[in-house]
């Protein structure tokens, strides 16, 4: 019993001497330094010089940024404040994402709303150019009133999406039977744009009154390996790197509970279960 315990306050300790690094590195770590403006240059403003940047979307044009280079394997993470008040049809994204065909992506969505009406957050992942792997959840706070923690883990075993060091999506490598997995150095980006597909299906549609709609990111560090080249580059996959080492290849038990609970209590659609779309289970969901 007492090594169980030991174990369980290692992990808590573990967690909160993770949380304390990265915040740390946000306070240091200017925007310029790791990222660059991709679009809608005058839909840009950076704050506390550098520390923050908003994103705005108007009729006219919405915005956004991305890493000044490319990805192997990592702990990605951003703080994020959404548009608050109506905004329906408008998508705030955090994704990493590679070039060219047959592309890898894993995603972080914000499906906006009706004023009053709850955000919805969906992940998605593709490999190899496949993807239609949809899972949405309803957050346990209000995304538009201050910033939260939203993190990717990548590493040759397992993809974890975080909320505030919640693990609310676990995505592991079964290529071995035949299941893509991202094999491509990937970019990290985010942006600000209309998705008038987003809210209802497509129903409710942007109400530009409320325009211009601002996004605010911080957190601007990167802990990932660098990896130049399309495909990952082999040292990528060295368990140098403390996100590859095999305290991540799975959830502890205290995410494990995380994640569990997040699944009964907030997830509002999984793709896995979706037999509409695919009478038989996609081969990943039944590992």
């Amino acid at each position: 019993m007492s090594s169980l315990i030991f174990i369980f306050l290692l992990v808590i300790v573990l967690h909160v001497v993770l949380a304390r690094e990265i915040r740390r590195n946000e306070e240091i770590i200017s925007f310029d330094q790791n990222y660059k403006v991709t679009w809608g240059d005058n839909h840009v403003m950076s704050i506390n010089q550098g520390k923050e940047i908003q994103l705005t979307m108007d009729y006219s044009s919405g915005s956004g940024f991305a890493s000044k280079i490319t990805y192997g394997s990592g702990l990605f993470h951003m703080r994020i404040k959404v548009p608050g008040r109506d905004s329906a049809g408008v998508v705030t994204a955090y994704y990493l994402n590679s070039q060219g065909n047959s592309h890898d992506e894993l995603d972080f969505e914000f499906l906006g709303n009706r004023e009053g009406k709850p955000y919805t957050l969906q992940t998605n992942v593709y490999a190899n150019g496949e993807g239609s792997r949809e899972q949405r959840i309803s957050l346990w706070f209000d995304p538009t009133t201050d910033f939260h923690d939203y993190k990717i883990l990548w590493n040759p075993h397992q993809i974890v999406f975080y909320v505030d060091n919640i693990p609310i999506r676990v995505y592991k490598n079964n290529s071995n039977i035949g299941v893509g997995y991202p094999t491509k150095s990937m970019q990290i980006i985010a942006s600000l744009w209309n998705g008038d597909w987003a809210t209802d299906g497509g129903q409710t549609k942007i109400n530009w009154t409320y325009a211009p709609f601002k996004a605010n990111f911080q957190g601007f560090d990167v802990s990932g390996c660098q990896s130049q080249s399309l495909n990952i580059d082999q040292n990528c996959l060295s368990n140098s790197y403390w996100w590859n080492d095999k305290q991540y290849w799975q959830l502890d038990l205290i995410a494990q509970k995380q994640y569990e609970n997040v699944k009964q209590k907030y997830m509002n659609y999984d793709y896995c279960k979706d037999r509409q779309r695919y009478p038989i289970a996609p081969l990943e969901c039944l590992h």
